[in-house]
């Protein structure tokens, strides 16, 4: 190793064994519900609601994308769009239970079923569910040209990147046992890098796809949003969010919204402003008006 690829002083250099084995939790705050390997623990069936739509789901990022999609949708009087939202504890392991992975195999939140046609459709991925329910309704989508490239590109780039994110620097900034300089450092670069990106299109776009707004700004907002608002992994000074003007800009436009509002308390087990589960508008407006 060069002298800049060694390991610091205190710290032990990691020599990988021949063949990896779990032997111990890793995962720092999440270390109980990780492990190397799939399917169910547990036999739990899953609730079902009166409406098309169940969702099963907690209010992370990942699980805000559908539910402010869903209050759009509503919005424009889509009634087909009514749902019932579950809570997931992923916390507490409900993901692992057997309908649960039976919907999601992979047993991540959010999870959906379409119970509108004569057969159930199951749907997993957060991406999927926009672009299910976006061509279900015909809406949040341009029609044609370089503005539906746009909104794919960009849905496509937000699934890739914010692993990075979340997985990456959130992990290790906010999560980890322990605090290490190497992978913080280098995620940090890299989330910086990513709102760059943002930022510098949005100088030029008012939305991700342009003049449209579309499943791409839902998709990015509970991730670059919330961060570029300082409300991921109590990092808004060390990431210096406040500089990225037209990110900022964009993320502010989007939270107006009543809608992504509505969205964005579904599923909540904490914060002031939560519903933890949602069966009918009136699940929400309780929670708006207990001011």
């Amino acid at each position: 190793m060069s002298d800049e690829q060694q390991a610091p002083e205190n710290q032990d250099e990691y020599v990988p064994p021949k063949i990896w084995e779990w032997n111990q939790e890793s995962g720092g705050r999440f270390a109980n519900i990780n492990r190397p390997i799939a399917g169910a623990t547990h036999d739990k069936e899953l609730p079902i609601g009166n409406h098309p739509i169940q969702l099963y789901s907690l209010g992370t990022p990942n699980g805000v994308k559908v539910t402010v999609m869903l209050e759009e949708l509503l919005a424009l009087g889509n009634e087909g769009a009514e749902y019932d939202a579950w809570l997931i504890n992923i916390g507490e392991g409900d993901q692992f239970g057997s309908g649960f992975v039976d919907i999601n195999p992979n047993s991540k939140i959010p999870a959906m079923m379409d119970r509108s046609g004569k057969q159930p459709i199951r749907l997993f991925e957060s991406a999927s569910m926009l672009v299910h329910l976006s061509e279900k309704f015909g809406e949040f989508m341009p029609k044609d040209g370089q503005a539906r490239a746009e909104a794919y590109s960009w849905l496509f780039w937000q699934m890739g990147s914010a692993p990075y994110l979340g997985g990456g620097f959130g992990h290790f900034y906010a999560y980890a046992p322990y605090k290490m300089e190497y992978p913080i450092n280098r995620f940090a670069m890299e989330v910086k890098r990513q709102m760059d990106v943002l930022d510098r299109h949005l100088a030029d776009n008012e939305f991700l796809a342009g003049s449209a707004y579309t499943i791409a700004d839902m998709a990015t907002w509970p991730w670059y949003g919330a961060l570029a608002s300082g409300l991921l992994y109590d990092s808004k000074e060390f990431l210096q969010v406040h500089t990225y003007e037209h990110l900022n800009r964009w993320a502010k436009q989007i939270a107006e919204r009543p809608a992504v509002q509505r969205g964005a308390i579904v599923n909540r087990p904490w914060g002031d402003k939560s519903a933890l589960e949602r069966h009918s508008a009136a699940d929400i407006d309780a929670v708006l008006n207990a001011d």
